[in-house]
C-alpha cells in the first residue's frame, strides 16, 4: 500500500476548517492540555505548597516556604490540596488514599520525572560507553505470552522496563554489548551496568530510577483508611517512568470487579509520556479524563477497568507500543472487564503503527464512541485475506461486549477503522471512513478451553452475537486502496449453526471509490448455496439479501464532487455530492449521544456545505 501519512499540522488544519461549521463532528478541539492560569483551589482543608527545591523540614503551608512533594503527600488528608511550583520533580511512588487536589501554582509548569541524570560515563571500547546504575527494572512477559511464536519479533530483553533518554529521546534495548549502536542500549543486570553507543559528551542523559509516579490504592496507607473518592489532578506533566506511571484503584483483576468504592477521579490538562508500560491505569466510577495528552507509551496509554460512567473527552493519544511488542495486544486506550457506559467523545487518536486505537475489551456494556478522529492506526501493509480478519490494527475495537453506539467519527488510513468482534447490538451511524476498512466479525470462541479463561463468558453467547446496525455511513477508497470497504465475516464452519445474521440493519450507506475495487462489500453469512460472497454494488447485495442495501449507493471510479478539501483532511461534503440522497433521518437516541439537534439526513460525519 502507498504511504498516506498526513502531517500533524495538516490534520489539525483540516479538522479546524471543518469545525467552523455549526454542526461538526469531530469538533476541531482544542485537543490535549490547555495551558492556563490556576487560581488557588477552593478546598475545605489545607493547601500544601511544594517546589522542586522545597524543604522537607518545613510545613509547606505558606507559599514562601514550600516543602517537598514527598512530604506533602504524606501529610495531606481528604479535603486538602497540593499546589506545585513549576520545575522538574525527580520523584516517584507517591502513594496516598485520600481525596486531594493536585495542581500547578498559577501558570507554572510542574513536571514529574521518573529519571535521574546520568553524568558519569567511561569509555568501554570503540564507540561504546558505560555507567554503573543501581536503579534497574528487569521484567518478563505475562504467562500467556507465546514465546515460541513471538520471540523472533520481540526478544526477551524488550520486556525489561528500563528507559534511557538522550536529549529527551528514548533508546531501544538490545540483547548484548556487541549489538549496541547510537540508537540503542544494553543492560548487564548482574553487574548493574548500562552501555550506550552514543558519545555522552555534551549530551543530557537520563535513566529511569523510580518505578511509578502516583499510586492511589484502595488500602490503608501510613495508618490512613481510604476514603471513597479519587484525586483531582490538573496541569501536571508526568514522564519517563519504567512502569505504570499513575495507578488508581485496586492492583488485581477478578471477573466480578466493581469500582463503586472509588469514584470521581479527575485528570485535566495533564500529559503522560515516555513510559515503558502503561501511562494511566484506573479503576474508578464517574471518572473524567479531559484535555490530556498521552504519548509514547508501550502496552496501553490509558487502561480503564471495571468502571461505570467514565468520560474521555478532547484528549490527544499518540504512538503507543514504542517497543513494538508482538503477541501482547497493545491499545492506545483499553477499556476492560465490564465497564459500563464509558464514553469516548471528541478525542484525537493518531499515529499508532504498532497498536490498536481504542479497544473496548471483554464484558463491556453500552459503550459510547462518538465524534472522534482516528488516523494512522496500523500500517496498511498486509494483503487482504477473505478467510481472516487479522490484517493489522483496529481504530475502534469492540470485542466480546454488549451494546455500543459508534457515530459521528472520522477514520483515516487505518488497517481496520472499526472491528466489532463477538459482540452484540453495536449501532454504527454517521461515520466517515477514508481508506479504512470496516470489519464486523464473529466466530466460535467461548469460555471452554479459551486461553484467557473467563473472558468470553462476559460477552454474548455465540448464537447471540447479533443486532448490529450500519447506516448513514460514508466509505471512501482512493485509487490506491484495494481492500473491500465493508467486511462482514464468520468462519464457513459456522454457517449452518448461526441462523440469524450479525447485521439486523445494513442500508443508507454510500460507497465511493476512485478506482474499480472488487468486491466492494464482502459478506459472510448463510446465503443459501454459499457462506461468503463478494458484491460489487449495493444493488447486487440487495438482490442476494433483500433486507440489505435497498437505498444504499455506490460510486465507482468516481472523480466528481465529494469533499471540500481532501488534501487538507477536510471531509465536509460538497452540497452537490450525488450520494446525498442515500441517507435517512438519524434516530433521536443517536443524536442525543452525539450532542446534536435538528434534522440529520446526509451520509458521514459532517454536514454538507450550505446545509
Amino acid at each position: 500500500m502507498k504511504n498516506r501519512k498526513f502531517s500533524f499540522l495538516l490534520l489539525l488544519a483540516g479538522i479546524l476548517l471543518i469545525s467552523q461549521n455549526l454542526w461538526s463532528q469531530p469538533s476541531g478541539g482544542p485537543y490535549g492540555p490547555i495551558r492556563q492560569y490556576y487560581e488557588l483551589p477552593d478546598v475545605p482543608g489545607s493547601i500544601w505548597y511544594v517546589a522542586p527545591n522545597g524543604d522537607a523540614g518545613v510545613s509547606g503551608l505558606t507559599l514562601d516556604a514550600p516543602t517537598t512533594i514527598e512530604s506533602a503527600i504524606v501529610r495531606a488528608v481528604s479535603g486538602d490540596a497540593i499546589v506545585l511550583r513549576g520545575g522538574v520533580y525527580r520523584t516517584g511512588n507517591l502513594t496516598f488514599n485520600q481525596r486531594i487536589v493536585i495542581q500547578p501554582y498559577q501558570d507554572e509548569h510542574p513536571v514529574l520525572k521518573g529519571t535521574q541524570v546520568a553524568d558519569n560515563w567511561q569509555q568501554a571500547g570503540e564507540g561504546m560507553w558505560v555507567t554503573h546504575w543501581k536503579h534497574l527494572f528487569p521484567g518478563k512477559p505475562e504467562a500467556w505470552w507465546n514465546r515460541q511464536r513471538n520471540e523472533r519479533f520481540t526478544p526477551m530483553h524488550r520486556f525489561n522496563n528500563d528507559g534511557i533518554f538522550i536529549d529527551g529521546e528514548y533508546l531501544q534495548s538490545v540483547g548484548s554489548k556487541e549489538d549496541v549502536d547510537e540508537g540503542t542500549y544494553f543492560v548487564n543486570y548482574d553487574d548493574e551496568k548500562i552501555y550506550i553507543g552514543n558519545d555522552p559528551s555534551g549530551k543530557f542523559i537520563e535513566i529511569t530510577a523510580f518505578r511509578r509516579a502516583i499510586v492511589r490504592p484502595n488500602a490503608e496507607v501510613r495508618g490512613k483508611k481510604p476514603d471513597k473518592y479519587g484525586p483531582v489532578i490538573r496541569g501536571l506533566e508526568i514522564t519517563q517512568y519504567p512502569d505504570t506511571m499513575v495507578h488508581i484503584g485496586d492492583d488485581f483483576w477478578v471477573i466480578e470487579q466493581d469500582a463503586s468504592d472509588l469514584v470521581g477521579t479527575v485528570f485535566e490538562n495533564c500529559t503522560f509520556s515516555n513510559c515503558f508500560r502503561i501511562g494511566l491505569f484506573a479503576i474508578s466510577d464517574s471518572m473524567v479524563i479531559k484535555n490530556c495528552e498521552v504519548r509514547n507509551t508501550n502496552t496501553e496509554g490509558l487502561y480503564i477497568v471495571a468502571s461505570k460512567d467514565v468520560l474521555l473527552e478532547k484528549n490527544i493519544i499518540a504512538n503507543n507500543n514504542i517497543e513494538r511488542w508482538t503477541g501482547f495486544f497493545p491499545a492506545a486506550v483499553k477499556i476492560f472487564n465490564q465497564t459500563i457506559r464509558t464514553k469516548c467523545n471528541d478525542n484525537l487518536v493518531i499515529d499508532h503503527p504498532y497498536s490498536n486505537g481504542i479497544w473496548y475489551d471483554v464484558g463491556n456494556k453500552d459503550g459510547i464512541f462518538v465524534n472522534n478522529w482516528i488516523q494512522n492506526v496500523g500500517m496498511q501493509n498486509q494483503p487482504f485475506n477473505p478467510n481472516s480478519i487479522w490484517i493489522g490494527q483496529n481504530g475502534f475495537f469492540f470485542e466480546i461486549s454488549k451494546g455500543a453506539v459508534c457515530a459521528g467519527n472520522v477514520f483515516v488510513d487505518c488497517d481496520h477503522s472499526i472491528m466489532v468482534l463477538n459482540s452484540s447490538d453495536v449501532k454504527i451511524y454517521q461515520n466517515t471512513f477514508i481508506n479504512s476498512q470496516v470489519c464486523i466479525a464473529r466466530d466460535q470462541r467461548s469460555a471452554e478451553g479459551d486461553t484467557f479463561d473467563w473472558h468470553p463468558s462476559t460477552g454474548p453467547d455465540v448464537e447471540k452475537r447479533t443486532g448490529h446496525e450500519f447506516s448513514n455511513n460514508l466509505l471512501y477508497g482512493d485509487s490506491g486502496y484495494d481492500y473491500p470497504l465493508l467486511f462482514v465475516w464468520q468462519p464457513e464452519s459456522m454457517c449452518e449453526r448461526l441462523k440469524e445474521p450479525a447485521l439486523q440493519k445494513l442500508d443508507n450507506n454510500v460507497y465511493v471509490t476512485q478506482g474499480v475495487m472488487e468486491p466492494l462489500i464482502l459478506l459472510s453469512q448463510n446465503l443459501g448455496e454459499t457462506c461468503q460472497a463478494g458484491f460489487n454494488t449495493p444493488g447486487e447485495l440487495n438482490k442476494a439479501v433483500p433486507s440489505y442495501a435497498a437505498k444504499s449507493i455506490s460510486l465507482k471510479n468516481y472523480h466528481g464532487s465529494l469533499f471540500k478539501g481532501v488534501h487538507l483532511g477536510n471531509y465536509q461534503l460538497m452540497h452537490d455530492f450525488p450520494g446525498m440522497k442515500a441517507a435517512t433521518e438519524l434516530p433521536d437516541n443517536i443524536k442525543k449521544l452525539m450532542g446534536i439537534t435538528g434534522t440529520v439526513n446526509w451520509p458521514g460525519a459532517y454536514r454538507p456545505l450550505g446545509e
